[in-house]
């Protein structure tokens, strides 16, 4: 296929300048390496705003290849696929719209992060991503090439200027589209949520558009990836800042916007502004959207867990009767002689209020079992953290059992605070294909089961109203590995042991400061020792949607194998 142009105009004769653009904005949920698949996505997208008169769609970042492809896009068989979605695709454009879309692009021996105009049955224009993310969870250097300083594209006579994400995180990008000509700023993203993340972007969106007194249109794209849930929250502002598009976040949409050329510029008109979530319903949202997308895109039937009658796994319940619907989580209560009678009824009320099929399977036998098996190596010593673990390890291989025999995904239920302290039992509770609250920490559990008995995602699949009872959100947790057992027997009090954390994981504090901020100077130590010293067991961890500002794994990457202690 010819292309007509990568970084550079062709010699054609100018098109006459419009004054007004008709610009779909596609706010969609690719699949990483589903080359057909987003091939077929992007054709129903145009196929739609075609018959809605749009003159143009804007895809996000990578969207043919879907983000982040990490080393898959190194392969050469996968490059060519992406290369021949989008020639493929530039064919069809003969009778509109154009589209601007994202995919790996190779030129002269080298792979880069590229937007693509296709139009009229050809490819027209081709830019390349400059500022290359390599911090958090983005690794973009390992893979891309950067490419150079981008000029303006041509399209119907309007000078479009296409910085890629992380392209307006820094000014120059944007200040060599306003110095080359741009009339209109459009940036294709693959923008993940973490807490305060709308803040962040709107302020660099903001400083972009008094620096070039240009409008900005800013498509994100929505859905999970692994650990990472991409919110979507596309938006358009004015030159003066005004806000003129707003999408909803967590939810696909595709909306045509309206720009017209005034004297002084280009504006969005409209002001089609829906309602963004934030804060607590933010994370809660997040978590559903990456439980259901890890499900289905890896095309598990449904999931299984145990539901112990305690917070963390009430929780994880609802998240995935919210993402899932009922009738495809199986919830199991796996009771010992330490599990009470009130875990039991806060188990079955929860199972009930879900309308999720619930079943019970003692372990008595299984415990025993091992414990036998064991006798003749453990003679002579002293019952302790061994035995108890062996109740987790058998919960663990049943369900493991249950997901083999019937191939629903367990989901494992270990929050952040346990995940930072090691407080959780390899090849027991641990086991699991995925962890909703991976990333939240106990504190935050709680917020949000309270949150999720008075308010659900408008696109929840579970009940309205109560669905994990008061009594369980109150009664002091409990791992019910011996008779009353509390986890502050091994732990500090949560919101003290939180508190620490966040300051330990998130904001990189030392024991002094944290000390120095009033906490306890044999507490704080504790905690930096337990964190340090769970390493190995969080690289065995099954993945969990990310929220906070620092995650486990992606963002956070210690070695296991580590003497450094501070004091």
């Amino acid at each position: 296929m010819t292309i007509i142009e990568t970084s550079r105009e062709t010699g054609a004769t100018p098109e006459a300048p419009v004054d007004t653009l008709f610009i779909a904005v596609a706010q969609l949920n690719p699949t990483v390496g589903d080359v057909a698949g987003n091939l077929d996505l992007a054709r129903r997208t145009c196929a739609g705003a075609r018959d809605a008169g749009a003159d143009l769609v804007v895809f996000p970042e990578l969207f043919i290849a879907g983000y982040p492809p990490e080393d898959l896009v190194l392969k050469p068989a996968f490059q060519q696929a992406c290369r021949a979605a989008i020639e493929t695709l530039a064919a069809e454009t003969a009778d509109g719209p154009a589209l601007l879309i994202g995919a790996p692009w190779v030129e002269e021996g080298k792979l880069y992060n590229s937007v693509l105009l296709l139009e009229k049955g050809g490819i027209s224009a081709v830019r390349h991503k400059v500022d290359l993310p390599n911090y958090g969870v983005f690794d973009e250097k390992r893979v891309f090439t950067p490419g150079p300083l981008p000029g303006p594209i041509p399209f119907k006579g309007v000078r479009l200027g296409v910085p890629v994400c992380e392209d307006i995180w820094g000014s120059d990008v944007v200040e060599c589209l306003a110095e080359t000509g741009a009339e209109l700023i459009i940036v294709p993203n693959g923008s993940p949520y973490r807490q305060s993340v709308y803040a962040e972007r709107e302020n660099v969106a903001v400083a972009r558009v008094v620096e070039s007194s240009l409008p900005l249109l800013y498509v994100n794209q929505v859905g999970g990836q692994d650990e990472l849930v991409f919110d979507g929250a596309s938006f358009a502002l004015n030159p003066d800042r005004f806000l003129a598009l707003q999408f909803p976040c967590f939810m696909e949409r595709v909306r045509i916007s309206r720009w017209q050329r005034f004297e002084n510029g280009w504006k969005c008109l409209g002001a089609n502004l829906a309602d963004r979530i934030e804060g607590d319903q933010a994370d809660y949202a997040a978590c559903v959207v990456g439980l259901r997308d890890y499900v289905n895109k890896n095309r598990f039937p449904g999931v299984v867990l145990g539901l112990s009658g305690g917070i963390d796994s009430a929780l994880c319940a609802a998240m995935a009767v919210d993402a899932l619907g009922p009738e495809r989580v199986h919830c199991i209560m796996l009771p010992y002689r330490y599990t009470s009678g009130e875990s039991l009824s806060d188990a079955a009320a929860v199972a009930q209020t879900l309308g999720v099929r619930y079943d019970i399977m003692p372990i008595a036998a299984g415990v025993e079992g091992m414990e036998a098996a064991l006798a003749p190596l453990f003679a002579g010593t002293q019952r302790d953290v061994t035995e108890e673990n062996l109740q987790s390890r058998v919960r663990g291989a049943l369900l493991m059992s249950v997901s083999n025999k019937f191939g629903a995904m367990v989901v494992t239920t270990g929050n952040k605070s346990e995940m930072s302290t090691g407080y959780a039992t390899l090849y027991g509770d641990m086991n699991g294909g995925y962890n909703p609250i991976k990333d939240l920490y106990k504190t935050q559990v709680t917020r949000l089961s309270r949150l999720r008995n008075r308010w659900k995602p408008a696109d929840a699949l579970g009940p309205d109203g109560v669905v994990i009872p008061d009594s369980l959100i109150d009664k002091p947790p409990t791992a019910e590995l011996r008779e009353n057992q509390k986890d502050e027997d091994s732990l500090p009090p949560y919101a003290v042991l939180d508190a620490i954390l966040e300051r330990l994981v998130e904001r990189e504090h030392s024991v002094a400061q944290i000390i120095a901020d009033g906490f306890d100077a044999a507490t704080v130590t504790r905690v930096e020792r337990l964190l340090n010293v769970a390493e190995y067991k969080r690289r065995q961890a099954a993945p969990g949607v990310k929220v906070t500002g620092r995650n486990f794994g992606r963002d956070r990457r210690y070695p296991i194998t580590n003497r450094f202690r501070e004091g």
